[in-house]
C-alpha cells in the first residue's frame, strides 16, 4: 500500500483531483468579488498556501482528542470546531494590523481562500488511498464524490464568518459578536454535514450537497449585500 501510495503518478492525480475543485471554486468567488478593486493576487495565493498548511495542525489538534472525547456526535462537533477555528485563526494572521481590508467584501475573501486552500490538501490526503487502490476514474468517483462536496463546505463555512464581519463592516465594536456569530454558523454547518455524510455510509450525499447549494445561494445574495454596502456607504474606518 506504501508503494502505491509513494507512486509519483498516484501523487500527480491525487493534487491534480484534490487542487482542480479547490481552485475552481476559488475562481468563482473571485469573479464574484467586485471589478473594481480586486484583492491582491499575491495576498490571495498567501491565504490559500496558508490554509493548506493548516491542514496538519488541525489534523494533529484532532487526533489530541481521541483520547478525551469518546463520544462520537460530540468528536464530530469538536473535529469541525478546530477545522472551523483554524481557518478563521489564519485569516486573522493575515490581516491583524494591516490595511489590507478596504470594504466589507474583502473580509469573505481572505476566509474563502484559507478554506479552500485547507480543502485542497484535505482533499489530496483524502484522494490518495482510493487512487491507489481503485484507479484514477474511480479513485475520484468513490466515496460520492464526498472531497467535492468537502470544498463547497469548507467554502461556505469559512464565507459564513467572513461575511460576518462584513457585515459589521461599520460598527467595529460588534465585530467579535458578529465574528462569535459567524464561527457558531460555520462549527454547526461543518458538524451536520460531517454526521450526514458518515451516517449510511454516505448515501444521502446528493440531499446534503444539495442543501449546501442552498447555502451557498444564500452567501451569494450576502456577497451582493457586502458589494453595495462597499459601494454605497462612506469608509468610516
Amino acid at each position: 500500500m506504501t508503494e502505491a501510495i509513494t507512486d509519483p503518478k498516484v501523487i500527480l492525480f491525487a493534487i491534480l483531483g484534490g487542487l482542480m475543485p479547490a481552485l475552481l471554486w476559488l475562481w468563482f468567488w473571485f469573479k464574484n468579488e467586485d471589478n473594481e478593486e480586486r484583492e491582491p493576487i499575491v495576498l490571495i495565493v498567501t491565504s490559500f498556501i496558508l490554509g493548506g498548511l493548516l491542514v496538519l495542525i488541525a489534523g494533529f489538534l484532532q487526533k489530541a482528542t481521541l483520547g478525551h472525547i469518546t463520544d462520537k456526535n460530540l468528536q464530530i462537533v469538536a473535529w469541525a470546531g478546530i477545522e472551523e477555528a483554524l481557518k478563521m485563526a489564519g485569516v486573522l494572521v493575515i490581516i491583524m494590523g494591516t490595511n489590507i481590508i478596504r470594504r466589507p467584501i474583502d473580509y469573505p475573501m481572505y476566509f474563502i481562500a484559507v478554506a479552500l486552500g485547507f480543502a485542497g490538501l484535505e482533499n489530496i490526503f483524502y484522494l490518495l488511498h482510493p487512487i491507489s487502490t481503485d484507479g484514477t476514474v474511480v479513485g475520484l468517483l468513490t466515496g460520492n464524490l464526498r472531497y467535492l462536496g468537502s470544498t463547497l463546505l469548507h467554502a461556505i463555512a469559512s464565507s459564513m464568518m467572513g461575511s460576518a464581519l462584513g457585515l459589521a463592516f461599520y460598527t467595529k465594536s460588534m465585530r467579535g459578536v458578529y465574528l462569535f456569530f459567524g464561527l457558531f454558523c460555520a462549527i454547526i454547518l461543518h458538524s451536520v454535514f460531517n454526521f450526514y455524510i458518515m451516517k449510511n455510509g454516505g448515501a444521502n450525499f446528493l440531499s446534503v450537497f444539495g442543501f449546501l447549494w442552498v447555502v451557498a445561494i444564500i452567501n451569494i445574495l450576502i456577497f451582493e449585500k457586502l458589494r453595495r454596502m462597499g459601494r454605497y456607504i462612506p469608509v468610516q474606518q
